[in-house]
């Protein structure tokens, strides 16, 4: 089947899954000429087999409140692609978690998995489960019943699951003990774990700090530095924390953050204090990003509850770090009527199909999630290569092999998505040069 019949047959068939849909359509779209061109790839019907998971699981977990109340969710690991090494993807607890949002999650791990050029498979799982107003023992009593029914299908050469939204190092800790329990050994089959057992240096940071290194190479095809620019980023999370502070270390000037209730708008850039801050409220005492008005009460800081950054901020640079689809059609024209030179996105396809166009008809520098943000599962494949070698690496170490898996990155997409007028269609690049490796290593190993 050529490539648009593949969509058409999937939209048929997962009538209700849209974010999956839409992940696949905006692929499809992008290789569609490398697809039809090669007679191997229809033979094979590599292009279906591709979008379709190997397998899901899908389960109750059923855990006791501090009441005593028995609770109930549901849990799921999609297992999507495995052609170039272990199963690789994080698990994510969060209400709004279903079957079509994993399995879009898992689709696009596929392809920044094989950007990275190291040897991990995609996929991803999750709960509807959230963490959020719930004790470290509930939350304890959950990762273990969660764990209980996904433990035989993981392990450091099968499935290797990290965190994500709702997902850090206490819920990577609390599963990772389970399965030591459940399945008697030792072995690197979490990432993102304490540094006491097995985990990495700067894996909480590589996500954010990877998005900033990418940018750095992005702008300098144009000869830009970041030093001075106004970087606009979403989110207060993990990823938008640290993209914030590597990128006011590195001299740019961070306008907005936000949270689910709403923006924090610091006009002329927060400061080196202020963003430690936010770092320390939303990391250990996950509080609320209004609550930074009460300690800087004379500061100059706006809050906008129920908004999100985008038509509120002047940036040269936004860097988007929610969640999926957070930014839409008139927030990007927003963006580009204040002057808007680049977009990064640390999140996983957080530009919606309508703003991804405008961006690039518009000319800019855009990096989509898969490229921008594969810095967090690099580290975590190098934290299952320290696992596997017992060894630890220091953080300069690991650091510098971030920054050149970016930089491998990056070249990636220039050698695929640059075009005959010179403009490099990063999304282009990024999907052409994902699919490449795995459909190679597809038609290698036959028909599965």
């Amino acid at each position: 089947m050529k490539a648009k019949q593949v969509l058409e047959e999937l939209k048929t068939r997962f009538p209700h899954e849209p974010e999956y849909l839409q992940a696949v359509e905006e692929v499809i779209g992008s290789i569609e000429e490398v697809y039809d061109s090669n007679p191997t790839f229809d033979r094979y019907n590599l292009l279906e087999r591709l979008c379709i998971p190997d397998r899901i699981f899908a389960f109750r977990v059923s855990w006791i409140d501090d009441s005593g109340k028995v609770r109930n969710n549901m849990g799921y690991r999609v297992q999507h692609n495995n052609a170039i090494g272990p199963y690789k993807g994080g698990i994510r607890f969060h209400s709004s978690v279903n079957l079509s949002i994993l399995k879009f999650l898992a689709f696009e791990q596929t392809f920044k998995n094989s950007l990275t050029t190291l040897a991990m498979g995609g996929a991803k799982g999750g709960s509807d489960f959230s963490p959020r107003g719930k004790s470290d023992t509930e939350i304890m009593r959950f990762c273990q019943a969660f764990i209980a029914e996904l433990w035989r299908q993981i392990g450091p050469d099968t499935d290797v699951p990290a965190g994500d939204i709702g997902v850090g190092g206490r819920e990577v800790g609390y599963m990772f003990g389970y399965y030591k329990k459940m399945a008697r050994e030792f072995t690197g089959t979490f990432t993102g774990k304490g540094i006491d057992f097995g985990g990495s240096l700067i894996r909480p940071e590589a996500t954010g700090y990877g998005n900033c290194y990418f940018l750095l190479n992005m702008l300098a095809t144009r000869g830009l530095d970041i030093k001075g620019k106004y970087i606009a980023i979403s989110g207060s999370g993990n990823v938008a924390t640290y993209t914030a502070l590597k990128a006011s270390a590195l001299g740019a000037k961070i306008v907005s953050m936000s949270d689910s209730s709403g923006s924090l708008i610091a006009r002329e850039g927060f400061t080196a204090e202020q963003l430690d801050y936010i770092f320390e409220l939303k990391t250990y005492y996950r509080g609320r990003l209004y609550e930074v008005l009460d300690k800087y009460p004379e500061s100059g800081l706006e809050y906008l509850a129920g908004e999100r950054p985008w038509r509120h901020v002047k940036c040269d640079i936004a860097m988007p770090s929610a969640t999926q689809n957070e930014l839409d059609g008139d927030d990007a024209r927003a963006l580009l009527a204040a002057g808007c030179i680049a977009v990064s996105e640390g999140a996983n396809m957080p530009s919606t199909p309508e703003a991804i166009k405008e961006f690039i008809n518009a000319g800019i520098l855009y990096a989509p999630g898969k490229a921008a943000n594969a810095g967090g599962v690099a580290v975590s494949g190098l934290e299952m290569a320290q696992n596997s070698q017992k060894l630890s690496w220091t953080a300069e170490e690991v650091d510098s092999k971030l920054r050149g898996i970016m930089a491998d990155i990056h070249a990636k997409c220039v050698e695929y998505g640059r075009q005959p007028d010179g403009y490099i269609n990063y999304v282009k690049g990024a999907n052409i040069a994902g699919f490449m490796k795995v459909a190679r290593a597809m038609i290698a190993q036959g028909v599965l």
